[in-house]
């Protein structure tokens, strides 16, 4: 399989290409450079793979939650390229990316997600995985206070839950007492994981055409009141 697969939503950007079972990686600063380094990047890594654009299966994006410009480049390049090249996009959730990426380096199944929603918020979301089926969510996708942060009331193994994401460091002090004791991984979401969930994605008919491509925002708010600002300052 041939694909392209990037992330742009958070403060790292991860590009990488697979031509059958090769992989070629790039990893960078992301935040305000994405849209500089994002085009280049990819066209790079498919000529050292020496794939054209008209030659993958799909495109694959990390959709959002996070950086609202980060996503909005994600999505734009991967159109673009999309369109130039009649090939399908495959829109991923960046919380399962980093789901996916905390299972493959420490071999996690029950994940609560985390990035960081700026704004004193996490964006936050519970996967579980079970051998031959996959991930599925085991609750909402949500953007929150760290103090509000829950594990889904339906799963009874709280236990072997653990956390993931880029928001630990940050928030870790204000989670909950029952999600205190946890194992914790700093994650991200990753090209390279993006790529690893690509193909049962792509079997379940989760591809589209560039046009029905777009980010997944949660937040339909960017910026908060003096306000808010001010109250949400005194709660922290």
């Amino acid at each position: 399989m041939n694909l392209l697969a990037f992330d742009t939503s958070t403060e790292q950007l991860t590009v990488a290409v697979q031509r059958g079972a090769r992989q070629w990686q790039h990893a960078g600063a992301g935040g305000r450079h994405s849209s500089a380094a994002l085009i280049p990047q990819s066209l790079r890594l498919l000529d050292a793979a020496d794939l054209k654009l008209r030659d993958l299966d799909a495109i694959v994006f990390g959709r959002g939650p996070g950086s609202f410009t980060g996503l909005r480049t994600a999505c734009s390049v991967a159109q673009g390229f999309a369109f130039g090249a009649d090939v399908p996009v495959l829109p991923v959730d960046t919380l399962l990316a980093v789901a996916e990426q905390v299972r493959l380096q420490h071999g996690a199944n029950q994940v609560l997600a985390l990035l960081d929603a700026r704004m004193q918020q996490v964006y936050a979301a519970p996967w579980v995985w079970r051998a031959g089926h996959g991930w599925r969510a085991a609750g909402p996708t949500i953007v929150c206070a760290p103090q509000e942060l829950e594990l889904p009331q339906t799963e009874t193994r709280a236990g072997s839950w653990v956390l993931a994401g880029n928001a630990l460091a940050e928030y870790a002090g204000r989670f909950p007492a029952a999600l205190q004791g946890l194992a914790a991984h700093e994650a991200w979401p990753s090209a390279t994981a993006l790529l690893q969930l690509a193909p049962a994605l792509l079997q379940a008919g989760a591809a589209v055409p560039a046009e029905q491509a777009l980010p997944l925002y949660i937040r339909d708010k960017v910026a908060k009141t003096i306000a808010e600002r001010t109250a949400s300052h005194a709660a922290s």
